[in-house]
């Protein structure tokens, strides 16, 4: 799409959030980082307006927060409410499973299997940023299936905070595969039209993703815990 299009299709508050949100979800710009509002409205080269607006948009979807005189931050999720968020969350893809079970239709199905034959080979391919950005992709579409507006703001936002936190679970060795099984399983399981079994299994779904969090989590620990005992041991 050209320039032109996009600024006709798109406000520029609009263009701007969606690269700070980018920015954001790839990591560009860190969990916990100050915002600079003079200098990232350089780096897009536009004023400070469509920025300030962009920072309130992305405040309202939990992607960044906003500190009396202090100024704007990328939110920081810790593990305590990345759980209380898979809680919330592992309820809603229930819900999602069993709609979509009821009245998914053929080529919406053909949508679902084409989006996995191409996430085969990214995690054939061992491409986690790939398949991370498909995975998103993958859900909100099931999400958008729904046509549920209610369901479809509330699930983007946990999905944003989760993905402050989450992203190095898929980067674990052997998850690539697993997590790939997991979403054959689920579409097989909506497309079988049995409501009950495809929440089911969307619920799963969500719980070995919490899973892979806490295993991502215990590694970094781990790390962390050895590279500070290391000068000791030289010490010794």
């Amino acid at each position: 799409m050209n320039t032109i299009a996009v600024l006709k299709n798109n406000s520029l508050p609009s263009l701007v959030q969606k690269e700070l949100e980018r920015m954001i979800l790839a990591g560009d710009l860190a969990a916990g980082e100050k915002l600079n509002e003079i200098t990232l409205a350089e780096m897009l080269g536009v004023s400070r307006g469509p920025v300030r607006e962009a920072f309130r948009a992305l405040e309202e979807v939990g992607l960044v927060r906003q500190e009396k005189n202090l100024g704007v931050f990328v939110r920081q999720i810790s593990l305590q409410e990345a759980d209380d968020i898979y809680d919330v969350r592992c309820a809603l893809d229930d819900l999602i499973g069993r709609q979509l079970a009821s009245r998914i239709s053929a080529a919406q199905i053909q949508d679902l299997r084409a989006i996995l034959d191409f996430m085969d080979g990214l995690a054939a391919n061992g491409d986690v940023d790939g398949y991370s950005r498909m995975n998103l992709e993958f859900h909100d579409l099931l999400l958008n299936m729904t046509d549920n507006n209610k369901l479809i703001q509330t699930y983007r936002r946990l999905v944003n905070e989760l993905n402050l936190y989450r992203r190095s679970a898929l980067a674990q060795s052997g998850c690539l595969p697993t997590s790939t099984a997991e979403h054959h399983k689920i579409v097989d399981a909506i497309a079988s039209g049995n409501p009950q079994e495809a929440g089911h299994i969307m619920r799963e779904h969500a719980m070995a993703g919490r899973h892979r969090m806490h295993s991502a989590h215990a590694r970094q620990l781990l790390a962390a815990t050895t590279s500070d005992s290391l000068p000791n041991r030289k010490a010794n």
